[in-house]
C-alpha cells in the first residue's frame, strides 16, 4: 500500500511525468524548498508513461517553469488541516516568488484537465464515513478527521472523514442521516463539510484536500443546485446559521508550525532508498516509485528557502 503522487513538468514543448509510490505524505513540505531545489528533485523521480487512476492519486504537482505556474494538491500535510492550510499556502507562495501558485481542488482530474486531456472514467461506488456520536473520541484531537453536515435550519451531523465526501451520496445522504445523532452545533475543526437546504433544493460543499472529478459532483443531485465552495469553509459557517463555527486559524501559530514541519522534513540528506533495497535484495523485483536521494547541500538550500519564506511572512 503506497501513497501515490504524480509530478508533471510542463513547458512549451509538452510535458513529462514522474511518479512516486510513497511521495504523497510530505509533498506540501517538500514544495516549501522552493523551485531551485524542488524542480531538480521532482525530475529525479522515475519517469512515468502512464497515469494512475484519478481516484488513487493522493498528491500531485504540475510545475511549468516557462509560465512560472505551480499547481498542487495533497490529501495530507498542512493542506489537509483547517488549522494550517492557509498558512501553508502563504508560505508556499513566498517560497516560489514570481510564480503563480494554485491549489487544485479536483486532484489529478483537474491536473489532467489543465493539460487538455480527456477525463478518466470515475469510480461510481460511494463509501461514506459513518455518523459519529457527540462524545466520539475522534473529536478530542486538535484536527478531528471529520466532515460536518448541516441540514436546513435545525440539524447538524458529524461524520468520520474516512471515505468519500458526503456530497457524493446525493439526496440519499438525507435518508441515511434521518436517525443519525444530532450534534446541534459543531464548534471544532473539520476536514470537510456540506450544507443541504431541502426547502430550496440547494447544496454547498467544501473540503481541505482534493476530490477527483469534484467539478462534476452536481450530477449526483439531479434537480438540485449544487455549489462547490472549494476550501472556503467560511461559506458553510454562513449557510449553517451558526451551527458550524470552527475556531479561526491562528496565523502566527500556524506559520510557526508549518515552518517547523518543513525544517524537520529537510533536516539533512536522504538516502536513495531504492538503491539500498537493490543492494540488499539483488534477486528481488524492486519498483521504481521511490524518492531520489537528497544531498546535504540540497537539504541546506531547502532549509534556507523555508526560512526566507517564513521571514517574509512574519515581516522579519
Amino acid at each position: 500500500m503506497g501513497n501515490r503522487a504524480v509530478f508533471v513538468i510542463a513547458g512549451p514543448d509538452g510535458h513529462t511525468r514522474h511518479r512516486s509510490s510513497h511521495g504523497a505524505v510530505a509533498l506540501d513540505l517538500d514544495l516549501l524548498a522552493g523551485p531551485e531545489v524542488v524542480l531538480p528533485y521532482l525530475r529525479a523521480h522515475a519517469p512515468d508513461d502512464s497515469w494512475y487512476p484519478d481516484d488513487m492519486v493522493e498528491a500531485g504537482v504540475l510545475a511549468d517553469p516557462s509560465r512560472r505556474l505551480l499547481l498542487v494538491f495533497a490529501w495530507e500535510g498542512p493542506a489537509a488541516s483547517l488549522r494550517t492550510r492557509a498558512a501553508g499556502l502563504e508560505l508556499l507562495r513566498l517560497a516560489w516568488p514570481g510564480w503563480e501558485v494554485r491549489r487544485l481542488h479536483d486532484g489529478q482530474s483537474g491536473l489532467r484537465a489543465h493539460l487538455g486531456l480527456a477525463p478518466q472514467e470515475r469510480d461510481t461506488d460511494v463509501c461514506p464515513g459513518p455518523a459519529l456520536e457527540p462524545d466520539d473520541e475522534e473529536l478530542a484531537g486538535p484536527d478531528p478527521l471529520v466532515a460536518v453536515v448541516t441540514v436546513g435550519t435545525g440539524r447538524c451531523h458529524v461524520l468520520a472523514d474516512i471515505g468519500d465526501h458526503p456530497v457524493e451520496e446525493g439526496p440519499a445522504l438525507l435518508d441515511r442521516l434521518r436517525d443519525a445523532p444530532d450534534h446541534g452545533r459543531y464548534r471544532l475543526r473539520a476536514d470537510a463539510g456540506i450544507h443541504v437546504d431541502p426547502a430550496r433544493r440547494r447544496v454547498g460543499w467544501w473540503l481541505n484536500t482534493a476530490r477527483a472529478h469534484a467539478r462534476t459532483v452536481g450530477r449526483r443531485w439531479p434537480g438540485w443546485t449544487v455549489e462547490f465552495w472549494e476550501d472556503r469553509w467560511e461559506e458553510h459557517v454562513r449557510a449553517s446559521g451558526g451551527r458550524f463555527t470552527p475556531p479561526a486559524p491562528d496565523r502566527a501559530a500556524a506559520l510557526a508550525d508549518v515552518r517547523a514541519q518543513a525544517l524537520r522534513r529537510w533536516a539533512g540528506p536522504r538516502a536513495d532508498v531504492r538503491a539500498r533495497l537493490v543492494a540488499a535484495l539483488p534477486h528481488a523485483t524492486i519498483g521504481q516509485g521511490f524518492g531520489p536521494s537528497v544531498t546535504a547541500e540540497r537539504a541546506a538550500a531547502a532549509r534556507a528557502a523555508v526560512e526566507r519564506a517564513y521571514a517574509a511572512a512574519v515581516g522579519t
